[in-house]
C-alpha cells in the first residue's frame, strides 16, 4: 500500500509548492492592480480614453489576484483530500485565468502605439478647448493641474498651448498657476514665461513614459504570473487524471 501511494504522495507535495507560488502570483497581480489604480499611472486619466486601458487593466490584475489566491487554496485542499471535483474546478479556473492574462498581454502591447500615435493631437485639443484655471472645479481641470504640478510640465507640449485657448480667453493669462515651479512667487502671474518662473516642458512626454513603463510592467507581470501558474495546472491536471 506504502508503494502504491508514494507517487501521489510525491505530486501532492509538488501541487502544494506549486499552489504556494500561484498563491504568491496573485499577490502579486493585487499589488500591481493597487499600483496602477492609486501610483503614477493614475495620473494618464487625462490622456483620456486612449490611455483608459491601463487603469482597466489595473483593475482586470486587482480581480485576477483576488480570484488566484483561493483557486490556489481550493488546489491544494483537492490535492490533500484526492478531490477530483475540486481539482477539475481549479483546473478549469485557472486555464481561464491564464486565458485571460495572455490575452491582457497582447490588448496592452497593442494600445501602446495608439496612445503614441493618436493621442496627443486629441489631448492638445482637449486641454484648450476645457481647461478652465487652477482652482476650477471639474475634473479635467483639476486632473491637469495635479499632472503639471506632480511631473513638473506645463501643457501638452508646452506652455504655449494655452494661447489662444479658452482658458487664456476667460482669464486673460498666458499660462495657468500649475505650470509655476513655486506657486507662491510674485513672478508666477500669468504673464512671466520665464524658464526660473514656469516649467517650459510639456506633460505629454512624461505621460507617454509612464504609459510606457507601466504598459511594459503589465505585460511583463502577465507573462510571468502565466508561466508560473503553468505548471501547477499541469500538475493538477496529472493529479486528476491518476485519480481516476
Amino acid at each position: 500500500m506504502t508503494e502504491t501511494h508514494t507517487p501521489y504522495s510525491s505530486l501532492k507535495k509538488l501541487i502544494s509548492c506549486f499552489n504556494g507560488v500561484v498563491a504568491a502570483s496573485g499577490v502579486i497581480l493585487i499589488a500591481l492592480g493597487l499600483g496602477v489604480k492609486y501610483g503614477r499611472a493614475s495620473m494618464t486619466a487625462v490622456l483620456g480614453l486612449s490611455c483608459a486601458y491601463l487603469l482597466h487593466f489595473g483593475y482586470l490584475f486587482l480581480v485576477l489576484g483576488c480570484v488566484i489566491i483561493p483557486l490556489a487554496l481550493a488546489g491544494w485542499y483537492g490535492a490533500t483530500k484526492e478531490s477530483r471535483g475540486t481539482l477539475l474546478f481549479c483546473f478549469l479556473f485557472m486555464v481561464t485565468v491564464l486565458i485571460v492574462e495572455i490575452t491582457a498581454t497582447s490588448v496592452i502591447l497593442a494600445f501602446f502605439p495608439i496612445v503614441r500615435d493618436v493621442a496627443l493631437e486629441h489631448n492638445f485639443a482637449t486641454l484648450r478647448k476645457n481647461y478652465k484655471g487652477y482652482n476650477e472645479p471639474d475634473d479635467f481641470s483639476a486632473q491637469w493641474n495635479l499632472v503639471m504640478e506632480k511631473l513638473k510640465c506645463c501643457g501638452v507640449n508646452n506652455y504655449t498651448d494655452f494661447s489662444g485657448s479658452s482658458f487664456q480667453m476667460t482669464t486673460g493669462h498666458a499660462y495657468p498657476r500649475g505650470c509655476c515651479k513655486s506657486l507662491g512667487t510674485p513672478t508666477c502671474d500669468g504673464q512671466n514665461v520665464s524658464m526660473e518662473v514656469i516649467h517650459h516642458e510639456g506633460c505629454f512626454s512624461k505621460l507617454l513614459k509612464i504609459t510606457r513603463t507601466h504598459s511594459l510592467t503589465l505585460s511583463g507581470v502577465s507573462v510571468g504570473a502565466a508561466m508560473i501558474q503553468l505548471p501547477g495546472i499541469l500538475a493538477t491536471l496529472l493529479l486528476f487524471i491518476k485519480l481516476g
